[in-house]
């Protein structure tokens, strides 16, 4: 099956983003790019939130666009993984698939809670396999966790969730 679009927000600064997205569209078979506002979001696309920027998904009549903005720090983080999560479940809810990895803090928590609530299905990487299970434990606390998942078993979760929910489109 076609893989579905991809947003991810990751704790970089700027220019790392840019390099880090061309070295993993070098090595996946998806188009990995850094998102730039106001583009179109497509199906076997991924795009990481530029560095400094936070990463937001909107409506643009029926199809998704990227909105970037450089808004305060939320969570002490520019990007934040909270305000991906909160405009996903705002624009996407029951139709998203949320996953939240390794990292320290409790940036995303919130937001997963709230995509939770939205009716997407939400997974959480597990500590045995986190290098940091800061964010992850934070989320699974709050309650807005429906699978814990060691990291080798994500993405076939992932696209499980994404062809159940094509499914009962039908």
């Amino acid at each position: 099956p076609t893989s579905p679009a991809l947003l991810i927000t990751q704790h970089m600064p700027p220019g790392f983003t840019r390099s880090f997205a061309e070295r993993l569209n070098k090595l996946c078979q998806i188009t990995v790019k850094e998102a730039e506002d106001g583009e179109r979001i497509l199906p076997g696309h991924a795009y990481i939130a530029p560095g400094a920027h936070h990463l937001e998904l909107a409506r643009s009549g029926a199809n998704y666009i990227a909105r970037l903005n450089e808004g305060p720090p939320v969570n002490r983080h520019r990007p934040s993984v909270e305000v991906l999560f909160d405009s996903v479940a705002r624009h996407a809810g029951r139709n998203a698939v949320g996953v939240i990895l390794t990292g320290m803090g409790n940036d995303g928590a919130a937001g997963m809670l709230r995509l939770h609530q939205a009716g997407a299905y939400t997974i959480a990487q597990n500590e045995a396999s986190c290098v940091v299970f800061g964010m992850p434990r934070e989320a699974i606390q709050m309650g807005g966790v429906d699978e814990v998942v060691d990291l080798s078993q994500i993405s076939q979760r992932m696209l499980a969730q994404v062809s159940a929910k094509q499914a009962l489109r039908i």
